[in-house]
């Protein structure tokens, strides 16, 4: 690998981790879901006019419904998703959350476009899944409450703390809430990655990051629209939101297919493994996160289960998904 390949592969790790922070810091001023319509519109206006100078507008034409359902089930629902977890929880612990993206994904390649799994792969699969729920459990249950968010009330949204309902033992409000949350957004991404894989193979990788954010800004307008908060968020939070859409967006876009066109998409996806570190870092630099044991030990099982089924162990072989995420 050349230098300019680890270098992109840093940056671009630093700027999905810190992607994490920044949903920490606007969600609950903006609410996810407008902050989220935001993120996305922001990245659109700086990725549109980069894919009108390459000539390659024609694509989004074509192929428009197609990038549609990427746009909603790789960046609208996920970042909303993401933003409602932000409320709750550390960005250490979401980023955990989100390295099970590749996990997700080689199921449902298994299951939808018929992709082999090997031995391996599958004691891979049940490896980080079996991490995952135990992370989710831990982190749901009543008895441990640390990693708790504390939002102020004059920045939280109406109810987001609010007390939920017990189920088998776990308290059921909003965190419990928003792990579930954090669950559910891996499988949208691990989806958009096979569907991009299924119908869009061939399209250019500019227009399918722009034509994703595009339609998921569209997707989302209307439902930001209704959900706008009623207390205008700060200027703090405005340029935040800024940084989050241009560079942990747009410009994390632009490196991450970069780095799949000039190194391949197996080293691009190593980005997984260095997200949580990156979130973790930002998180207790900038707002005091704290990284607890239960965190180091459900991502090192995710993490060590996601190199066995997505064939970056050297006993196993695949072949990786190029999903979008972070």
């Amino acid at each position: 690998m050349k230098t300019s390949h680890w270098r992109d592969l840093l940056l671009l790790s630093a700027l999905w981790g810190a992607s994490f922070l920044f949903m920490r810091i606007t969600a609950p001023e903006f609410g996810p879901v407008p902050m989220a319509a935001l993120r996305v519109a922001g990245a659109t206006l700086l990725l549109l006019p980069l894919l009108a100078w390459r000539g390659e507008l024609a694509a989004l034409r074509a192929h428009w419904r197609r990038l549609l359902v990427v746009g909603v089930t790789n960046s609208a629902l996920p970042f909303a998703l993401f933003g409602y977890a932000a409320l709750h929880l550390t960005g250490g612990l979401a980023a955990i959350f989100n390295a099970a993206t590749p996990l997700c994904g080689a199921l449902i390649a298994w299951a939808w476009l018929h992709e082999h799994l090997s031995r391996w792969r599958i004691a891979g699969l049940a490896l980080g899944f079996v991490g995952v729920a135990g992370l989710a459990l831990v982190k749901a249950g009543a008895t441990e409450v640390s990693w708790a968010v504390t939002v102020s009330a004059a920045h939280a949204e109406p109810g987001a703390g609010a007390a939920g309902f017990t189920l088998g033992g776990l308290a059921m409000g909003g965190p419990a809430l928003a792990v579930a949350a954090c669950l559910l957004a891996p499988m949208f991404y691990g989806f958009a990655a096979c569907y991009t894989r299924r119908f869009l193979l061939g399209v250019p990788s500019m227009a399918v990051a722009t034509g994703s954010q595009l339609f998921a800004a569209l997707a989302l307008a209307i439902p930001a629209a209704i959900s706008w908060p009623a207390q205008s968020p700060s200027a703090h939070a405005w340029a935040m939101l800024a940084v989050l859409a241009t560079a942990c967006t747009g410009l994390a876009y632009i490196l991450y297919f970069r780095l799949i066109a000039g190194a391949g998409a197996a080293f691009a996806m190593t980005v997984t493994y260095l997200v949580p570190a990156f979130a973790v870092v930002w998180g207790a630099i900038f707002i005091g996160e704290q990284l607890t044991a239960a965190m180091l030990l459900g991502c090192a099982v995710i993490l060590t289960g996601t190199a066995l089924a997505t064939g970056l162990l050297p006993r196993t072989t695949a072949r990786p998904n190029a999903g979008l995420h972070g």
